[in-house]
């Protein structure tokens, strides 16, 4: 039985990075037409999004959203979740409408295909570089000007020890949400860890289920808030942690 098991997380873990790349492969031209200018990525942005419910489909994941407030397309944000699979990207672009931007790690523009684009639309960061922390403020203030949302995981990484529930979140998200008076947007993601884990012989099909929490407002907020910002930002979405943890042991018992 374990070895049938092995053999199908083998298979399905190959089959998440064949669909990355279909529809990549399919909607290749327009793609990269959208990215020869600022202007194109609304453009880009709705084929992502796309791309995204494609694969979140063709690994069987269906997402549960609940949200405790309407979000307004004439807006930007400062969108931030907990991070605990690749899965979010995908999760994340399916649930916002409103073009955002990711901040991520560089090491991703190393995947084949998905790393073309992931180097030229996203907002790229070198964690160990002091220099690449501090250029996010330009690039990201830049997409703000625009119009656009920035999507940040304030956690910095994946936790390498898969117990943690929430790590500790870093201060460069509310910032910038200081900074630019805009809104935060908490998110929980309740199952991804569960569905798609960074551990290789793990995971399954299976509901993802997201809450969508009221939005923090930054208006006349200065630097002197931005540690109370943030503790209560992370306090909002590990109770969402600890509740979706409660209802999937009352659904188990």
């Amino acid at each position: 039985m374990k070895g049938i098991k092995i053999i199908f997380w083998i298979l399905w873990r190959i089959w998440f990075y064949i669909l990355m790349a279909i529809p990549i492969l399919i909607m290749f031209p327009f793609l990269v037409l959208s990215i020869l200018s600022e202007k194109g990525y609304p453009y880009f942005f709705k084929m992502a999004r796309i791309w995204a419910k494609f694969i979140l489909f063709g690994m069987g994941f269906y997402h549960k959203l609940d949200s405790e407030q309407p979000i307004d397309s004439h807006k930007s944000y400062m969108i931030v979740a907990n991070h605990t699979s690749m899965t979010d990207i995908m999760l994340m672009l399916a649930i916002i409408k409103n073009p955002f931007v990711f901040v991520g790690k560089q090491e991703l523009a190393r995947i084949p295909l998905f790393g073309f684009f992931y180097k030229r639309t996203c907002i790229l960061v070198d964690r160990s570089d002091s220099q690449s922390r501090m250029a996010v403020f330009t690039k990201a203030h830049k997409r703000i000007e625009r119009g656009l949302s920035v999507c940040i995981f304030p956690e910095g990484g994946v936790p390498d020890d898969e117990s943690i529930i929430l790590d500790h979140f870093k201060e460069g998200a509310f910032k910038l949400a200081i900074k630019h008076q805009i809104p935060i947007l908490p998110i929980s993601f309740g199952d991804n860890k569960e569905r798609f884990p960074y551990t290789f012989f793990a995971g399954s099909p299976g509901i993802m289920r997201v809450k969508i929490h009221k939005q923090v407002e930054t208006l006349d907020k200065t630097s002197t808030d931005r540690k109370e910002l943030r503790e209560n930002v992370r306090a909002t979405i590990y109770q969402q942690l600890l509740k979706f943890g409660n209802e999937k042991k009352t659904e188990t018992t």
